[in-house]
């Protein structure tokens, strides 16, 4: 008989297929004893309990050593979801002081795998957070009668004052796109959500540690793993030492309430930043606690919008606080010199007007910084723009990288979330504008006195301040003086120059301290006090003009530089000027003489934020 050739290649096949069917079945174990937690959950949490022990989160001082942040105990109740037996969910929501539906709320966004990716039934979930200490007595008395919960201890933020919120900021729990960034993250876990809180959240927050405990049959608690050997002690997180200064900061803020704008005081020698007031402002406890969402949804919808933070955020049209940039740029540039006069006809009048107060005529340099002359620093920008054998794109970006030296038009870096970059157009921007056609210095003469398209924000403006008080140089502006067991950036060390001569700086300076003696400035004269200074007056096409200053003192050896921008308050005199010179006394005396207490009393009871036409509902 002959032999069947397809019947022996049939067994072969046969064959290769249970061996193909017992690899895979070979793998899938394997898979599931070796890749896959959930059994080795299942049985260590027969056994264990694994508990975190969450750090101590750095503590914040100011620059004289008041305690400014600290930590207060917290308590979450904890689950493991496999352990919870029937129970009484009435007993739990008295000791709880909830509502049946807000706890199966809870319940199900612990479960929901999109609000907590991390779920799983062998290992501890949060169920509530933020439980008041009472609340926390009353159950842990009656902890015995729900099997599978336990208590979890932590810390919140406390604040010792009820100001400076967005320079510190304030903690949250992680969203799943926090969990997803960084793995040190679980959900549950808080972290840093503005102000310092969040730029230096990896100095604060430390390291978590971890106790191994050990339960019996019936889920109790019975002691540490073998004494607790395999536990892991928690790191605390970096103590801070912030640069503000604590009284001086509630002082502007009290000076700036009932007014919208911003207060910056800057150390010129180091870049520390004194002082950063925002108006209006709010109680940074209101963001703690079980009423935090309630809290920050009423700030967010408030109309006079405190969680914007304009000393940072602000993008202002500088008006004549750009003055004494243009000075620096047109003596460097050799367009003007000390004795270079330019005519005033109350303004600048050449083919278009540009209006001005009035005042001796013709002017030079250091009279028009005293007296806010528009029509010098006009003349001067048109020279230097339409400057013969130059194309004004060209000059005007030479003038344009001179301000970025100066710190506008880009971020200064500040070791805060949220700084603004305000706006410098460049050369292509108004021939974009122009669209194709010529344009001159008299087309864009506006920016000449911080009008027109320049926008800056206060800090811009302070730092220039003390770029001047330092006759030529900056340190980028910070908010962290030190960090405890470490070191701050050294790129709050290193100093910024731009390409001007010293002593056209010791010019400007000189016409600042003339605009105090005898200018516009003379609200800011103070006995024993040299201070330089600079009005602004900025329009604004939504109501009453802004009211600005900048200001220096002492003339030598500065100590502090201060910004001062109050919106649709008018002339900068008005506020600017007594705001600044009361922030400037305040920080070099310690206090206000009594002859000025009248202005003092003034600043703090007045209101300008009906002028703005912003209604709170």
């Amino acid at each position: 008989m002959r032999k069947d050739y397809r019947l022996e290649k049939r067994k072969y096949v046969i064959g290769g297929f249970i061996c193909i069917i017992v690899l895979i079945y070979l793998i899938r174990l394997l898979v599931l004893q070796v890749g896959d937690d959930k059994y080795k959950e299942s049985a260590e949490s027969n056994a264990f309990l694994k508990r975190v022990i969450y750090p101590a989160r750095g503590l914040m001082y100011d620059r004289n050593g008041k305690l400014v942040v600290f930590n207060k105990p917290a308590y979450d109740v904890m689950i493991i979801p496999k352990d919870v037996k029937e129970f009484d969910t009435v007993a739990l929501c008295s000791s709880l002081d909830i509502t049946k539906d807000e706890l199966l709320q809870k319940w199900e966004e612990m479960k929901n795998p999109r609000k907590n990716p991390g779920y799983s039934a062998y290992t501890p979930q949060k169920l509530i957070s933020h439980l008041s200490q009472e609340d926390y007595g009353k159950l842990q008395e009656k902890l015995y009668l729900f099997p599978g919960f336990f208590i979890q201890k932590r810390t919140v933020r406390e604040y010792a004052f009820p100001s400076a919120a967005n320079i510190l900021g304030n903690i949250r729990e992680v969203s799943a796109a926090d969990i997803e960034r960084d793995r040190y993250y679980r959900r549950g876990d808080y972290t840093g959500d503005l102000g310092v809180e969040k730029s230096y959240e990896n100095a604060l927050r430390g390291v978590k540690g971890m106790e191994i405990l050990m339960k019996d049959a019936h889920g109790r608690i019975k002691g540490k793993y073998e004494d607790g050997i395999h536990d892991i002690s928690p790191q605390s997180g970096h103590n801070l030492t912030l640069s503000i200064d604590m009284d001086l900061q509630q002082y502007g803020e009290q000076l700036m309430k009932g007014k919208i704008g911003a207060i910056v005081a800057i150390e010129p020698s180091t870049g520390e930043i004194l002082a950063l007031v925002s108006s209006p402002s709010y109680d940074p406890s209101l963001l703690v606690g079980r009423d935090r969402g309630k809290n920050y949804a009423s700030l967010v919808r408030d109309p006079l919008k405190p969680l914007y933070d304009r000393a940072l955020q602000g993008a202002y049209p500088p008006g004549s606080t750009f003055k004494p940039t243009q000075g620096l740029i047109f003596l460097q540039e050799g367009i003007v010199n000390l004795q270079t006069m330019y005519p005033c006809y109350h303004g600048y009048v050449n083919g278009l007007r540009v209006g001005c107060h009035g005042h001796a005529s013709p002017i030079s340099l250091k009279p028009a910084l005293q007296t806010s002359c528009n029509a010098y620093f006009c003349w001067g920008f048109k020279n230097m723009i339409d400057k013969r054998g130059t194309k004004p794109s060209v000059q005007f970006e030479k003038w344009k990288n001179y301000l970025v030296e100066m710190g506008y038009g880009y971020k200064l870096g500040v070791d805060l979330p949220s700084e603004s970059r305000g706006f410098l157009p460049n050369s292509e921007f108004y021939s974009k504008s122009f669209r194709g056609r010529n344009w001159s210095g008299n087309s864009i003469i506006s920016v000449s006195i911080g009008q027109g398209e320049v926008l800056a924000t206060p800090l811009q403006i302070a730092n220039l301040c003390a770029t001047i008080a330092n006759r030529g140089y900056y340190h980028t502006p910070h908010i962290v003086k030190e960090i405890a067991d470490s070191v701050i950036d050294t790129k709050y060390k290193d100093r910024h120059k731009p390409h001007i001569k010293k002593k056209y700086y010791e010019d400007v300076a000189e016409g600042m301290r003339m605009a105090v003696l005898g200018g516009t400035c003379r609200g800011a004269n103070l006995p024993g006090i040299e201070v330089c200074g600079k009005t602004g007056t900025a329009q604004n096409p939504h109501g009453k003009d802004h009211s600005a200053f900048m200001g220096f003192a002492p003339y030598h050896n500065p100590k502090i530089a201060v910004a001062v921008y109050v919106e649709n308050a008018g002339f900068g005199a008005t506020y600017g000027v007594p705001i600044g010179s009361l922030i400037i006394e305040k920080y070099l005396n310690g206090e206000i003489s009594p002859a000025r207490k009248g202005i003092e009393e003034r600043m703090m009871t007045s209101n300008t934020i009906v002028s703005s036409g912003v209604k709170k509902h």
